[in-house]
C-alpha cells in the first residue's frame, strides 16, 4: 500500500435521535429489474484520487463512485485493482463479490441496493464496510483484520453470527432497524465502542456488560422492560439512548444505571416512566453525575431537587427497614409466648 494521504473512514454516528427509515415494502418486494452491468466506460467516468500504487514508482487513480446508475452487476471492476475507495450506493446489485479481488481496499460503500450477503474475501486492509438498507439476513463472511466499521441498518438479520473472532478492530457497529431480540453474537467483541442497535425487538440487556469498551449506545425503540446488564464492567459508557422502549415503565430501573461510573448522557423520552410527576428530578436522583437527560442540560435546580428526592428516599427506606424489624421483633416475642403456653 501506498503511503498516500487516506480518506476519513468512519460512519456518522452523533447523537441525533431520528434517523433515516427503511423504504416502504423494500424487504418484501421482488423487483425484475433488466440487466445492466457496470462497464469500462461507466466506471472511467467515477474513478478519480490519483495516487501512487504499491511500487511507488507509478499512479493510479484509486477512488471509484458509481451511485444511482441502476447498476445490477459488477464483474468488471477486477480491472480496477488499484482501487481503494468504492461507492456503488443506489444501485440494483444483488452480489459484491467482485470487490474481492480488489486487496487494496479501504472502504466499501453500497448502501440501498438488493445485497442478500455480504461475504467477501478477506481484504486486508479494509476499515469501512457500509451495506446498510439492504437484503442482508445473515453476518457471517463478515472477516476483515483491519476493519473498523461496520453499517449494516434496516437489513434482515435476525442473530449476529460470526463477526466477533473475525473483526478484532471493529470499534463501530451499526443494526439499526433488523430483527434482533437479543445480544446473542454481539457481547463478545473485544474492541466495540459506538453500538447502534435501534428499532430491533430487543427485549434484553443480559450480555452487554461483556462490552468493556462500549462508550456508545443507541437502542431507541425495542422491547426492553428491564435494564438488567448494565454493571461496573461497563466503565467507559458514557451515552446511552433508550427512548421509545413502550415496556420500561418503572423509574426505579433507571437505579441500575448507577453502576456505569462515566454515563453522562441518557434519553429516556417516549419511555412510559418520562409521563411520572418530577421525572427529570427522579431519574437524575438516581444518576447524580448525569450531565445530560433527554438532550437537556441538567440544571442546579434540578439537582438540588433530585438531592431532596434521595434524602427522602433513604428516610423512607430506613423507615420500612424498622417498620419491618419491628414486626420481626413483635412475632418472634408472640412465639416465644406461646411456645411458654405450651410448656405449661
Amino acid at each position: 500500500m501506498s503511503d498516500e494521504s487516506e480518506e476519513e473512514v468512519s460512519i456518522d454516528m452523533s447523537d441525533e435521535e431520528d434517523g433515516a427509515e427503511p423504504h416502504e415494502g423494500l424487504e418484501d418486494q421482488e423487483i425484475d429489474l433488466p440487466e445492466f452491468p457496470l462497464s469500462k466506460k461507466i466506471a472511467a467516468k467515477g474513478l478519480s484520487l490519483l495516487a501512487k500504487t504499491g511500487s511507488g514508482l507509478q499512479h493510479a487513480y484509486v477512488r471509484l463512485q458509481v451511485v444511482d446508475k441502476q447498476i445490477t452487476d459488477i464483474n468488471v471492476i477486477t480491472c480496477f485493482t488499484h482501487l481503494r475507495y468504492v461507492d456503488f450506493s443506489e444501485n440494483s446489485l444483488k452480489d459484491i463479490s467482485p470487490l474481492s479481488s480488489l486487496v487494496h481496499l479501504l472502504t466499501i460503500k453500497a448502501d440501498n441496493n438488493l445485497i442478500t450477503n455480504a461475504t467477501l474475501g478477506e481484504l486486508p486492509y479494509l476499515r469501512l464496510l457500509s451495506l446498510s438498507h439492504n437484503r442482508i439476513g445473515t453476518t457471517d463472511g463478515i472477516s476483515h483484520p483491519q476493519l473498523h466499521a461496520l453499517n449494516l441498518n434496516f437489513n434482515q438479520i435476525e442473530t449476529v453470527t460470526g463477526i466477533a473472532g473475525s473483526n478484532p478492530l471493529l470499534d463501530t457497529l451499526e443494526l439499526r432497524g433488523n430483527r434482533l431480540t437479543a445480544l446473542e453474537g454481539i457481547q463478545d467483541l473485544p474492541s466495540i465502542r459506538k453500538l447502534c442497535l435501534a428499532d430491533n425487538a430487543i427485549t434484553s440487556l443480559e450480555g452487554l456488560s461483556k462490552l468493556s469498551t462500549l462508550q456508545w449506545l443507541h437502542i431507541r425503540n425495542n422491547k426492553l422492560s428491564r435494564l438488567d446488564g448494565v454493571t461496573a464492567d461497563l466503565a467507559n459508557l458514557q451515552y446511552m439512548n433508550l427512548r421509545d422502549n413502550n415496556a420500561l415503565e418503572n423509574v426505579t430501573e433507571v437505579q441500575k444505571l448507577t453502576s456505569a461510573d462515566m454515563l453522562r448522557a441518557v434519553i429516556l423520552r417516549g419511555c412510559p416512566m418520562d409521563e411520572i410527576e418530577d421525572y427529570r428530578a427522579e431519574v437524575v436522583s438516581y444518576l447524580r453525575s448525569l450531565e445530560r437527560l433527554d438532550k437537556e442540560t441538567v440544571t442546579g435546580d434540578e439537582r438540588d431537587d433530585a438531592a431532596e428526592k434521595s434524602i427522602d428516599r433513604l428516610r423512607a427506606e430506613d423507615a420500612e427497614k424498622f417498620r419491618l424489624e419491628q414486626e420481626r421483633l413483635a412475632a418472634a416475642e408472640l412465639e416465644a409466648d406461646d411456645d411458654q403456653s405450651t410448656d405449661r
